[in-house]
């Protein structure tokens, strides 16, 4: 009997992720499709799309994934280059059963990996750590399965383009980070109203104008100089298969994720009254308390896209976003997370309104806050500390939140410590009302990590 082992590392919370030709590699892309394939078919499915992003690698991974699947006897409809979100598209659309993306997203160009659905939901935490064990046991399932091409492409981008029904037309810069996203970022553009300034539209795998990551400012600052030089309306950037969206204003003011949503969730709640709007544990108290006053129901919930996906599903909410930009559509979308739709919905939005994206923005509630820190702490060590902190503050008077690590409230604001899902790595962020506020808050949670021995970051 054939097994095969994973190097641990790589089978991550949300996604298969390592470095090609390092810890990751043509036999394990063949592993991942002979064990996912196995637990397809285990769940009585036979029908999967398969996709992969524009990584030098991607293909040859792509290839070895479907030589896998095949060999578990499953029909495959292979989708060819194309974003992850087109991706999920095709599995929604086909009615397949499930879906593998090769993708390595927005991390560096010589990693790579595996996002997979099935039943059209996230696969992911314990299920990933199984295909390890399935692989392990070489207890594969076999068949004779069939592969064909299928194009969607052109279908995709139709559907993004229906679900913008206004007139204006606004000037926009788009950015795609020369990601898998270009292709249809440049198509849909042919067919909205408006002027629109592509930029970085080709896909290439070594990101040579800059890395494809829309939640860092200096990944954003092209399209800051393009939006202001060119007096746009606004500008969006994309990550490196499509799923988050980073947005400039008319200024050149990054708006992040839990801003972009306070937009999102009027919009939505005009037509669902009182639904119940998720976000996760980092996003700014301005956005729950915007939630609330609109009428709608925040619910604060786990960093990560699979599981905010899965939690969707749970209550029934049709909204859903994090500070990371990713942004979650189910009323008139499918629940997943994809760049270019929230694009057009945020146009949409936009169109009919009297004031502009900067003068909008200019009305939000204001507060001042830290960026996300990530600071190193070691995996077997990092969920102690939370555990040690939350001990030592339980009996203050403050209120805590614990669905994902410790979000702790008081009179100045609030801050937050978590560990990572998917690095050796600690969390934090601070927000307040004023920069006195943020002090307080930022030398309590200084002061609760050297209690813990952790070296604490520098803010």
């Amino acid at each position: 009997m054939i097994r095969h082992s994973f190097d641990p590392t790589i089978l991550r919370e949300y996604d298969i992720r390592g470095v090609f030709n390092k810890n990751l590699s043509k036999a394990d892309a063949k592993a991942v499709g002979l064990s996912f394939g196995t637990v397809v078919k285990e769940s009585g499915g036979i029908t999967i799309c398969v996709g992969y992003d524009g990584r030098f690698s991607s293909l040859e991974l792509e290839n070895n994934a479907v030589e896998g699947l095949l060999s578990c006897g499953l029909k495959i409809s292979r989708i060819g280059l194309c974003s992850t979100p087109m991706l999920y598209y095709a599995v929604h659309k086909l009615q397949a059963d499930a879906g593998l993306m090769v993708s390595g997203s927005h991390n560096p160009p010589e990693h790579n990996g595996f996002k997979m659905v099935l039943d059209r939901r996230p696969f992911f935490g314990g299920e990933i750590k199984k295909l390890g064990k399935i692989s392990s046991s070489g207890n594969w399932s076999t068949g004779k399965g069939v592969a064909e091409d299928v194009n969607i492409f052109d279908e995709y981008v139709q559907r993004l383009r229906s679900d913008f029904r206004g007139e204006h037309s606004f000037k926009v810069a788009w950015d795609a980070g020369n990601g898998s996203a270009g292709p249809a970022m440049s198509a849909i553009c042919s067919k909205l109203p408006g002027e629109h300034i592509l930029m970085n539209a080709e896909v290439d795998g070594s990101f040579p104008n800059h890395h494809p990551d829309p939640t860092v400012p200096e990944y954003l600052r092209q399209l800051q100089m393009e939006v202001c030089q060119s007096e746009c309306d606004l500008g969006f950037a994309f990550d490196g298969d499509g799923d988050r969206l980073g947005v400039v204003d008319g200024k050149g003011r990054i708006i992040w994720g839990d801003q972009l949503m306070v937009f999102f969730a009027a919009d939505v709640l005009k037509e669902n009254p009182g639904a119940k709007i998720i976000a996760d544990v980092k996003a700014s108290q301005i956005l729950f308390d915007e939630i609330a006053r609109m009428g709608g129901k925040p619910v604060m919930w786990r960093t990560g896209h699979s599981v905010i996906k899965s939690h969707m599903a749970e209550i029934g909410a049709p909204l859903a976003g994090e500070m990371s930009g990713h942004i979650f559509f189910a009323d008139k979308w499918f629940g997943f997370d994809d760049g270019l739709y929230a694009a057009v919905r945020l146009l949409n939005f936009l169109d009919g309104k009297e004031h502009s994206l900067a003068e909008i923005f200019d009305n939000l509630p204001k507060a001042v806050n830290t960026p996300e820190l990530r600071f190193q702490c070691n995996d077997t060590r990092k969920f102690d500390v939370i555990k040690e902190v939350y001990q030592r503050v339980r009996s203050l008077d403050v209120k805590i939140n614990i669905v994902d690590g410790l979000r702790v409230q008081n009179a100045d604001g609030w801050w937050l410590l978590r560990a990572s899902n998917t690095q050796d790595a600690l969390v934090a962020r601070c927000e307040a009302e004023d920069l006195i506020g943020l002090q307080r808050l930022r030398d309590t949670l200084v002061s609760q990590l050297c209690k813990s021995g952790v070296e604490p970051p520098s803010f």
